[in-house]
């Protein structure tokens, strides 16, 4: 008896061990990416209003998005979203579930390598840190364990590295199972001389059966967008509520939206419901075409739990009188491209009839002076231009330097014009604050000249075409003489000129004035240079982009040019029209001493 006792207590005791091992060896329960963060993600102080568990009931549209990922029939998720609806969160969730729960090698592509840099250390080095599950298999950069840096994190089972879509060698560098794309529409065109980063990151995935590419972007243009040409090849899915009265299911529209009390009238039986009435419903997602290998998401600010309808009306209010605010409106809160509707282009004959006359050499809204100086084989060329609050512009003097440019004597006229004091009508003076110089003719001797002059804010440019090249980057000095160097994204400078060419009333932000009077130079053949070019879009290697051309091929476009150097000295300046003004008022800028000062350093017979 007491041997059958003895045998039962072993076989219980057996009976456990089996199950402990059995539990450990186990494979871990089937989880989805929004149940691993239900279950698992910490959100952190530092980038969230709410931190703590995450709950992705808070904003029920992000669970399908995060959850297409898991589907094996989808290889491409696609997300076209406005800003403050969570697609980082979104993002770093995904992240999350590949570190803890399926570990593969993950690429995380940004912009910029400084874009990347940031993501890493504001966003994913505090998710390490406070979600538990994460916390003890990725090391702190800080450590001296060599495979976690700031744009490489190792864990058991795969790594994670950062890459910047302008940095063709981490590009082509490694296979990739798992693709995050992050601002797809901010890539540069090419990735140095390599082509399209996006292409490059892609053909990282193609030894893997299972890969995933995950694309992530606020949109931008409507002929250069990325993330609309990959939505218009997907299951293009909107998110649908239904109606708090009639119960049809529709989507959040901007046309729907009443300012005078802040509701959105349903499109079938008219009734108006507040926000909070049409967010209590329960949402779905209802695809616009029969795509499955490709889920694409569009989502705008007014479904987000985050945004009140009241501020988005008003900053859409804020916005409407200025075309690049509206601009940035429509992109950043409505999710959707911009397309000029009237076509990129400026009339010379609407131009010319807006010229007045100053009578004096600077009016008395102008707070900064800018130039941009163009060279030529036989000339110099600058053009000098006002700027006021809200960007307002006056043309104040356009005119030539003959001569040539390989010699000293050209370049001292210049040197001498740009220590030139324009007037005010009461007689006081302001000088140029900042110069921008294009290099892409005689770099050594531009490169000569502005480095001397660089404490006078005097720079060398060198323009590049393209879209997603930001207009004004920080600037380099691989050069011999170590001269700065900014690269200008001309494209969207000559955007930014012809849109507020095109602005018709004095009064709103971004007006261009000129002068009528002829020895200022703004005359018939001035406006058939500024207006030279227009702006189309074509097809690339099957993708849409913008290119600008010469209207007429024989046509001068130095006056265009010079606008987009002047454009780019006042973004480099960065002014607070505020401060200046209130200098002025109170009389602290001492121009002539600054000008006797200046001159000086011409008088020491420094050299080019």
């Amino acid at each position: 008896m007491n041997m059958k006792k003895e045998q039962a207590k072993i076989n219980r005791k057996t009976l456990r061990l089996f199950r402990k091992i059995a539990k450990i060896l186990a494979p871990p329960p089937k989880l989805t990416v929004s149940e691993w963060a239900d279950n698992y993600r910490k959100l952190s102080p530092e980038s969230s209003a709410e931190p703590g568990q995450w709950r992705t009931d808070r904003a029920p549209y992000q669970r399908e998005i995060m959850d297409a990922v898991n589907d094996p029939e989808v290889e491409t998720v696609v997300a076209m979203c406005s800003s403050q609806v969570g697609k980082t969160e979104i993002e770093l969730n995904i992240l999350g579930y590949y570190i803890d729960y399926n570990p593969s090698p993950i690429m995380i592509l940004l912009p910029t390598v400084e874009l990347a840099k940031s993501f890493s250390k504001k966003r994913i080095t505090p998710m390490l840190r406070d979600t538990p599950a994460l916390s003890n298999k990725v090391s702190d950069s800080k450590s001296r364990d060599g495979d976690n840096t700031i744009l490489e994190k190792g864990f058991p089972g795969g790594y994670v590295v950062l890459v910047g879509a302008n940095s063709p060698t981490n590009l082509s560098s490694r296979p990739i199972k798992i693709l995050l794309a992050d601002e797809i529409d901010r890539f540069p065109a090419s990735a140095g001389d390599e082509g399209d980063p996006l292409s490059l990151a892609e053909k990282r995935t193609k030894t893997f059966w299972n890969k995933k590419k995950i694309y992530v972007s606020t949109p931008t243009e409507k002929a250069s967008s990325r993330i609309e040409d990959e939505y218009e090849t997907s299951s293009k899915e909107e998110w649908y509520l239904p109606c708090p009265m009639c119960g049809k299911y529709q989507p959040l529209k901007w046309s729907q939206i009443r300012f005078e009390d802040a509701t959105m009238e349903c499109k079938y039986c008219k009734e108006r419901f507040t926000e909070f009435e049409w967010k209590e419903q329960k949402g779905k997602w209802v695809a616009g075409a029969n795509i499955t290998k490709k889920r694409g998401f569009h989502l705008n600010a007014l479904a987000s739990p985050w945004e009140r309808w009241s501020n988005i009306i008003d900053e859409f209010r804020k916005a409407k009188k200025n075309k690049e605010k509206l601009k940035t409106f429509v992109n950043t809160y409505l999710g959707e491209s911009w397309e000029d509707q009237d076509g990129e282009v400026a009339k010379k004959d609407t131009l010319l009839k807006r010229r007045k006359r100053y009578n004096c050499e600077v009016p008395d809204e102008v707070l900064l002076l800018t130039a941009g100086v163009d060279v030529q084989d036989d000339r110099l060329e600058i053009e000098v231009v006002g700027w006021g609050k809200g960007n307002k512009s006056w043309g104040i003097c356009y005119r030539e330097f003959r001569g040539d440019p390989t010699l000293d004597k050209v370049w001292k006229q210049l040197d001498l014009f740009l220590l030139k004091e324009f007037k005010y009508s009461n007689d006081k003076g302001m000088l140029i604050s900042c110069c921008c110089i294009d290099s892409g003719y005689l770099a050594t001797e531009v490169y000569k000249f502005c480095k001397l002059r660089e404490h006078r804010g005097i720079f060398a440019v060198k323009g590049k075409g393209g879209a997603g090249i930001p207009f004004t980057s920080k600037a380099t000095r691989n050069n011999k003489y170590r001269a700065a160097l900014f690269t200008l994204g001309v494209d969207d400078g000559k955007a930014k000129i012809i849109t507020r060419l095109k602005i018709e009333f004095e009064e709103q932000d971004g007006y261009c004035n000129f002068p009528i009077e002829e020895e200022k130079g703004y005359n018939e053949y001035y406006f058939d240079c500024l207006t030279s070019e227009k702006r189309i879009f074509k097809y690339h290697k099957g993708k849409r982009r913008y290119e600008w051309v010469k209207k007429d091929k024989n046509a001068r476009n130095e006056a265009f040019d010079l606008r987009n150097y002047a454009t780019a000295a006042l973004e480099i300046f960065n002014p607070i029209y505020e401060i200046l003004e209130k200098q002025r008022e109170n009389g602290t800028v001492t121009i002539k001493k600054t000008v006797k000062k200046r001159r000086g350093v011409i008088n020491k017979g420094i050299k080019i």
